[in-house]
């Protein structure tokens, strides 16, 4: 299956509000990211095919989308391929013609291989014999696509055990940018945790929160394991409830809250059964949401990785509220 077969991601309209929250994912005022932001500057206006790296979470995908907005692409289609459900046929059927001539050229733009590590052996052959060697061509035709990939698994380790095609690795790298995990970039946090509270006060249309500095000590101390994307889910959650309390709840059974004051805990449940069973109820949902981030949100797998049925997950996935869209 191919995701989001095209977007318009032109610099106005529709995609154009994105745009704010896109940056803010591969800038920021840590030292860890000012590299990187020179990197994508530098590159992005290059037809270079660009490999990214990076944990779950820390937004690889809008950083393919930022270089997408900052190349000579911009006004051009960006196209992603989730590469974890696509097979050898999906990708000859959207992309490559019958007359094996390579990419089908008669758009163009930015062509985002999401999870490259996901491609099994057919779907590298396929991809491998139809895009460009490097000279600007494949099969005599002009290439019109920019290819950018990413993953979060370590591709170069996976070419010299066998598993992963050294050629096409190397037709793909021509510049690898490595995304920082949040946990080493905390100097950002409070500018991400303020955007995403004026985010989610216009979706709910709710008033503009501030975070105490004690909530935000919290979230610049946590070490996100889900990266950026659980940040956004945590601040989603407190303008919801509009509680910061209630928002950060997750968070507190993490090490690091054991060091605040009596004060930040008064909220939590006051008979010891109880607060096993929500701390038990919370190790799950992470658990879950963690396996299935592991899994790319392929549901089946995740029941075997959890070693419970099929049946079973989607049960618990209504208990914890995922949203349907999202599974």
């Amino acid at each position: 299956m191919i995701l989001n077969e095209t977007k318009a991601l032109n610099g106005s309209g529709a995609h154009g509000a994105a745009s704010v929250s896109e940056k803010l994912y591969v800038s920021g005022v840590s030292a860890e990211m000012q590299p990187v932001q020179r990197l994508i500057s530098e590159i992005a206006p290059t037809d270079i095919p660009i490999l990214i790296f990076g944990e779950s979470g820390t937004g690889k995908e809008l950083a393919a989308i930022q270089i997408h907005r900052l190349s000579l692409y911009r006004d051009l289609p960006f196209r992603k391929v989730a590469c974890s459900s696509a097979s050898a046929e999906s990708l000859r059927d959207h992309f490559i013609p019958e007359n094996g001539n390579g990419i089908n050229n008669n758009s163009g733009g930015t062509l985002f291989l999401d999870e490259l590590g996901e491609f099994d052996q057919d779907c590298q052959r396929r991809l491998l014999h139809s895009i460009p060697d490097g000279t600007g061509s494949t099969g005599g035709q002009s290439a019109s696509w920019r290819i950018v990939s990413c993953s979060t698994r370590d591709l170069e380790t996976e070419v010299h055990q066998g598993t992963f095609r050294s050629e096409l690795f190397y037709r793909l790298s021509g510049v690898c940018v490595q995304l920082p995990p949040l946990r080493r970039r905390r100097e950002d946090i409070p500018l991400l945790a303020r955007h995403f509270l004026k985010k989610y006060a216009d979706v709910f249309r709710r008033a503009e929160m501030k975070l105490s500095d004690r909530v935000m000590q919290v979230l610049v101390e946590h070490p996100w394991p889900g990266n950026i994307r659980q940040l956004e889910n945590v601040i989603k959650r407190i303008v919801a409830l509009e509680n910061e309390e209630l928002g950060i709840v997750d968070l507190k059974i993490s090490p690091m809250f054991s060091n605040l004051p009596p004060a930040a805990i008064a909220a939590e449940p006051r008979s010891l059964k109880a607060a096993s069973r929500a701390a038990s109820r919370l190790a799950e949902r992470e658990l879950i949401l963690q396996t299935l981030e592991r899994t790319h949100w392929n549901r089946k797998r995740a029941a075997e990785a959890l070693q419970i049925s099929y049946k079973s997950l989607l049960f618990k996935l209504k208990q914890i509220q995922v949203p349907e869209s999202k599974v």
